[in-house]
């Protein structure tokens, strides 16, 4: 169990985890999460008992409110957290209490006893496909079962359910308050106070079956292969187009192809076209175009087959959106789809969200003509650490399987991935302009850093093991880009880049996409949370990105394709050679690794692995 900011994360049985987290969240009207200062912390530990007390201030804009929070262990196998809160302002709120979350790993299809408010029991399971709905409603007290012992949560202080946060990309469940059937949001009134307790408690245990300790140790099944899909990138959401050392710099990389948004209904979209055109022609890349219609789509459409007719672009995917609609209205793809499909032969088009998978999940889309279904992927609804990040890449995989419940056989196209939020899908369809001088919201300087290349490999692990059709990443370049480019950083203080700069993730995609006949390779780490790998091969010749996580080294075994390899490791040490020359993944020195012996990771690292290098570098 570990204690960090407030929150208790990991309580575990042995080796099973238990409870991913428990914590208090304050949201506000929009539904954003408002960030907690503390103050006063006290703990104190004893030799089989703990206890913590803190005070939270929550404080933005619009919100003021205050807790006293009390966290106990006992002896008697039971924690108990409690919170004591008043609202020192009349404000709006969406959210006040505790929240659980539930690994999905060790929970997903397993049955769970609720008992109600009125004390009747129920026997519901852990969802294995994302549910669009909160499987368990009126919760007072759930109980279930994990490696041989069972467990009790009781609540108090509001009603609780749970919800499959999967729906974001979240690889938990969460059981929380209040209740999404009841008004939000709702108003707390200056000088009124909130109380709440939840209790975890271990209701009956058997012995434990002490097996040997788990090796950290990557393992690779040769037998579940799939093709690469198609892997694309985004078009700048700076002010001006890329210059042609960036689109030459883009365009050695290798990608599938290159997206960029445009909002038929405004006088400005032929001028972005042609712009956009101009930037996928120089890099050699066919369009991937995002549409967003109003009810005039059909006049729309006809404006762009015109420039289509006269400009002449390659295009190879269209997705089609409605600037009202967060999820594509059927009589849009039904009229738009076959004049494009006429206009361009051989045109793949999809139709979704602009949003999260939770969108479509709960306003699942009519079957329509069309050959994806499209939605985008970003880790930080809900928080924003490091951790939580890595714990959140699995869900990627777990949306493609779920989107292929309702997808009536067409494929699954994840566009965009970001490492942070575009907008806030509670109250908008699509991202606006920043017209501020400050820091974008959409801007996360990790993204640039070595982390950043990790959470990307990680992200293209579980959606290319996935067997989805294509997904679009990120940006080309600038401070939500792959590259910082040829201008200085806006923001050097809060993005301390400098021009020319090559971040991790360019170096992650550029080694991913040297050789597009490779297929996926189905990989598994004993600890995902620590490390995790991304594995191709044709049988002869494999490539294997294999990163830590965390700030700590890794002492790692790979089991499933001996032999040697040519190792490069992208580490502190060397970040600086490696981010300003896109090309020293094929030229930095080569260490030679035997596949069966141990693989040290050094903290934060991207380890890329070729068995073609030891004949080509050594």
């Amino acid at each position: 169990m570990l204690y960090e900011n407030g929150s208790i994360r990991y309580i575990s049985a042995g080796e099973n985890e238990i409870i991913r987290m428990i914590y208090s969240a304050v949201r506000d009207k929009e539904w954003l999460t408002i960030k907690p200062v503390i103050t006063n912390e006290w703990i104190e530990r004893g030799s089989s008992s703990f206890k913590i007390v803190y005070r939270c201030l929550y404080k933005s804009r619009e919100v003021n409110f205050s807790a006293r929070y009390l966290i106990e262990g006992q002896s008697d196998n039971k924690i108990s957290l409690s919170f004591e809160g008043e609202a020192l302002d009349t404000f709006e709120k969406c959210r006040i209490g505790f929240c659980v979350l539930h690994p999905v790993e060790n929970c997903s299809g397993k049955p769970c006893i609720i008992t109600h408010s009125d004390q009747s029991t129920e026997t519901c399971i852990f969802p294995v496909e994302i549910d669009p709905l909160q499987p368990f409603r009126d919760i007072n007290s759930m109980r279930w079962e994990a490696n041989g012992t069972e467990f009790r949560l009781d609540f108090s202080g509001d009603i609780f359910e749970t919800e499959d946060q999967r729906n974001w990309t979240d690889t938990s469940y969460k059981t929380y308050c209040t209740p999404q059937s009841l008004p939000s949001p709702s108003l707390i009134r200056k000088g009124e106070k909130i109380n709440q307790k939840v209790i975890l408690k271990v209701v009956r245990s058997f012995p434990e079956k002490k097996g040997p300790a788990v090796q950290q140790t990557i393992t690779i099944n040769p037998e579940i292969h799939l093709p690469l899909p198609k892997i694309g990138i985004c078009r700048s959401t700076r002010d001006i187009p890329l210059t042609e050392n960036e689109a030459g710099t883009i365009k050695n990389i290798g990608f599938d192809h290159y997206r960029t948004d445009l909002h038929m209904y405004t006088s400005d979209w032929k001028k972005k076209a042609d712009l956009a055109g101009k930037e996928a022609l120089e890099m050699g890349y066919p369009l991937e175009l995002a549409l967003f219609f109003d009810d005039g789509f059909l006049r729309e459409v006809n404006d762009l087959i015109e420039w289509i007719s006269s400009c002449n672009p390659r295009i190879s995917v269209i997705l089609l959106y409605h600037r009202t609609w967060l999820v594509t209205p059927l009589i849009l793809t039904s009229l738009v789809t076959p004049l494009l499909k006429k206009a361009i032969p051989l045109l793949i088009t999809g139709y979704g969200t602009n949003a999260n998978f939770a969108q479509i999940n709960f306003d699942r889309p009519e079957s329509a003509p069309g050959d994806l279904i499209c939605y985008s992927v970003q880790p930080q609804e809900h928080a924003s650490d490091n951790t939580t990040l890595t714990e959140n890449l699995q869900a990627q995989l777990h949306t493609v399987e779920s989107a292929r419940q309702f997808s009536d056989g067409r494929g699954i196209w994840v566009s965009p991935v970001n490492i942070k939020r575009r907008f806030n899908a509670n109250v908008e369809n699509y991202e606006t302009p920043h017209t501020e001088d400050s820091l974008p919201p959409q801007v996360d300087s990790r993204l640039m850093s070595l982390f950043g290349g990790c959470w990307t490999a990680g992200s293209l692990k579980y959606l290319c093991e996935s067997g989805l059709s294509g997904a679009t990443y990120y940006e080309t370049a600038g401070e939500r880009g792959i590259i910082q480019g040829d201008l200085p950083s806006r923001w050097p203080d809060r993005f301390q880049s400098v021009p020319g700069m090559i971040f991790p993730a360019a170096t992650v995609f550029k080694f991913l996409l040297q050789d597009k006949f490779l297929k996926v390779i189905k990989s598994s780490s004993s600890h995902p949370l620590k490390f995790d790998c991304l594995v191709l091969s044709d049988g002869k010749k494999t490539r294997i990105i294999a990163v830590n996580f965390t700030a700590d080294r890794q002492n790692i075994s790979i089991t499933g394709i001996p032999g040697h390899a040519g190792l490069r490791q992208l580490h502190a040490g060397n970040y600086p050679d490696a981010v300003s020359d896109l090309k020293w993944i094929d030229n930095s020195p080569c260490t030679r690794i035997n596949l069966i012996e141990n693989l040290l990771l050094e903290p934060f690292s991207i380890s890329f692995i070729n068995t073609e290098w030891i004949v080509n570098d050594i």
